[in-house]
Formats: structure tokens, C-alpha cells, sequence
């Protein structure tokens, strides 16, 4: 018999039951007994039946509701890619009838957040896809949603004490290890090697401190006699942080530098070439409008691409697929850690992974 066009009738042939008691055992309505039930999950299962969930939710009256909650697209490149992804799921899940809805908050200011994730609750979603850029104060946040028992999806930073549906990102942690061994690659000798947060406290964001603890695990494991800096440049005033970079590069033994902040490698790159260090071996992030410049230059050495638009794009699909189809994401959806050098940036470009 062929499963893709098998009915109701036919099934109730199998068991030897009435189509009736068939149709209130798939659609558990109703009253069955035992052996009837028995019968007929027995049938199902040696037919591998599935209901047809896309016929049941096109002829389905609920409106279900996504709120994308992400920081403010107009004020990041990285960001933007984030929304362009979620436009994209939008465009693709155009057929169904869900309601699709962007939050902005402001990604320096906690307090925004907080307002902005009230916004989110008050909107009552059906389910959540947000970045938790701010630790301390997303957790009461997720404590709100599970109380609601609202689904949430989380992307770019992982939170490992909560539940969300699933998980898309990076390994953050290997990827700090990686950055350490693209800046370690045939250096010679101890050296000093920096890793650099510019413009977010890392003590409030799991991803950056994730990427931190993996750089120095591996010097730890494979130089231990390197000498590893670690340097938070939060201040708003650009001239600022200029001059704490400038310092930095004043370190003679100084050989590799990592910027764990998108938006951060431009900057680096602009005071490598002032000072004259483009000998320094620089990883960025992203494949942002800049640091495509700098990594053609050759002052960025690598990037390691984190894939924003994708990771956005599979954050809305799957919370979709679950409450339109009922179909469960895995548990995480790690992305692989994509190193883009000059050589290899066109083809990437060019095949629109990305």
C-alpha cells in the first residue's frame, strides 16, 4: 500500500475497526476503548503513519505569533545581517499564517533591553527568538516566558542554564581557541598575545567571556610561557579607546591580537596601520563591509565568520516548524567555525553561503 496516499478507510481496514474509531484515536477525540486503541496505534506504527500537518495548519483559523528580539540593526552591520536573515524566514514562511514581529533594543544600553523584552510580553508571541546579548538581565526575562510556557530560541550566545527550544550558533568557546592558534600559527618564541572586547562589558556577555576562556586555554594547553593580555575598552568615546589600543601596541613582544567584537577589528586595523604594525597578526569576526576591506588589505590576517544571517534565518524557521508543524529542533544547531583568509574570501563570497 502506498503510505503517501493511504486514508482513514484504509487504515480502519487494517485494524478492523470503524473509520469513526480511527479518526478519534488521530485526532484524540472522543472515546475509544482499549482494544480498539491497541489495535489501531498497532497499525499506525507497522504503517509508519504521519498526519499530513501542513494540510492541518493551512486549514487551521490560529494566528501564531514570533517576536524577534535582537539588537538595533541601524546601529551594527552585524545586526543588520541578523534582521536580513529574519526577513528572509519571513519571505519563506509566507504561505502560512503567522504573524512575524521585530523588537529593536539599543545593544549598549541594558536598561533598553528591559524595556524593549516588556514590549516583547505584552505583545503575548506564541514564541521567542532573541540573542541574549545582556546575561544579568535576560535570566528573568526566560523566567517570564517559561512561567507563560512560551517556546524561545536562542542565537549567537548560548545561556547554558536555561531551556530554550534549541540553540544556533558556535561552539564560542573552541572558537576562542581557534582565534589563539590562527594568531600562534609559525610564530617562533614566547611572545605576548592579546585578546580585545571593545564597546561591550564582558562580565555581562557569556559570548564574549566564552571566547576569552578558550583563548587562554589555548596558550595554556600549547604555550604555556606566552604571556596572554586580556583588554575590556568600553568607553563611548572612540578617542579613548584609541589610546588604550596605541598603548598596546607600544609592547614590543606584542605578535597577535584577536577582537572578539565584530565591529572592533575595523578599528584595530585602522591603528595597526597609524603605528606602523601591520607585521601584528590580527582575527576579527564577521564578514562586515570593513573588515572585508582590511582582510583584502592584509592588515586583518582572519576572519572567523559567525554566519548572523543564518543563524537568524534557522532561529525563525525552526520556532515555525514547531508551532506550525509540531516538529522539534535538535537540541543545539552549532554552526561550523568557517576561517575566511584573503585567499579564500572571494569563492566565499561568490557561493552565497553566507
Amino acid at each position: 500500500m502506498d503510505k503517501k496516499k493511504i486514508r482513514i478507510k484504509d487504515i480502519a481496514q487494517l485494524a478492523g475497526v470503524s473509520v469513526g474509531t480511527v479518526d478519534r484515536v488521530i485526532h484524540k477525540r472522543g472515546r475509544v476503548s482499549d482494544e480498539a486503541l491497541e489495535k489501531v496505534l498497532k497499525t499506525l506504527h507497522e504503517i509508519d503513519y504521519k498526519p499530513n500537518l501542513i494540510a492541518r495548519t493551512l486549514g487551521s483559523s490560529k494566528t501564531y505569533r514570533i517576536a524577534a528580539l535582537i539588537p538595533d540593526p541601524s546601529l551594527d552591520e552585524y545586526w543588520h545581517q541578523s534582521f536580513q536573515g529574519i526577513n528572509h524566514a519571513q519571505e519563506e514562511w509566507a504561505q502560512y499564517d503567522f504573524r512575524l514581529e521585530t523588537f529593536f533594543f539599543n545593544l549598549y544600553d541594558r536598561n533598553s533591553f528591559k524595556k524593549v523584552a516588556e514590549a516583547v510580553l505584552e505583545s503575548e508571541p506564541d514564541g521567542v527568538l532573541i540573542s541574549p546579548v545582556f546575561y544579568h538581565e535576560v535570566l528573568p526575562f526566560f523566567e517570564l516566558l517559561k512561567d507563560r510556557n512560551i517556546p524561545y530560541v536562542l542565537f549567537n550566545t548560548n545561556i547554558p542554564e536555561v531551556q530554550p527550544l534549541t540553540f544556533i550558533g558556535q561552539d564560542l568557546f573552541e572558537s576562542g581557541k581557534v582565534g589563539a592558534e590562527l594568531l600562534h600559527l609559525q610564530q617562533k618564541g614566547a611572545g605576548t598575545f592579546a585578546i580585545l572586547h571593545i564597546n561591550e562589558n564582558s562580565l555581562n556577555s557569556v559570548h564574549l567571556l566564552e571566547k576569552e576562556k578558550g583563548f587562554k586555554e589555548y596558550f595554556r594547553e600549547n604555550a604555556p610561557d606566552a604571556r596572554v593580555l586580556v583588554l575590556e575598552l568600553n568607553s563611548q568615546e572612540e578617542a579613548s579607546v584609541e589610546k588604550a589600543i596605541g598603548m598596546l601596541l607600544q609592547n614590543t613582544e606584542l605578535a597577535g591580537i584577536l577582537v572578539t567584537t565584530s565591529k572592533g577589528a575595523s578599528l584595530v586595523s585602522d591603528m595597526l596601520q597609524a603605528h606602523g604594525k601591520d607585521s601584528i597578526r590580527l582575527v576579527g569576526y564577521d564578514l562586515l563591509e570593513e573588515n572585508i576591506k582590511y582582510l583584502k588589505a592584509g592588515i586583518i590576517d582572519f576572519l572567523i565568520n559567525q554566519n548572523p544571517k543564518r543563524q537568524a534565518f534557522l532561529g525563525i524557521s525552526h520556532l515555525a516548524n514547531y508551532l506550525l508543524l509540531r516538529k522539534e529542533p535538535p537540541q543545539q544547531d552549532l554552526f561550523p567555525l568557517e576561517i575566511i583568509t584573503k585567499q579564500n574570501l572571494r569563492s566565499y563570497l561568490e557561493s552565497g553561503i553566507h
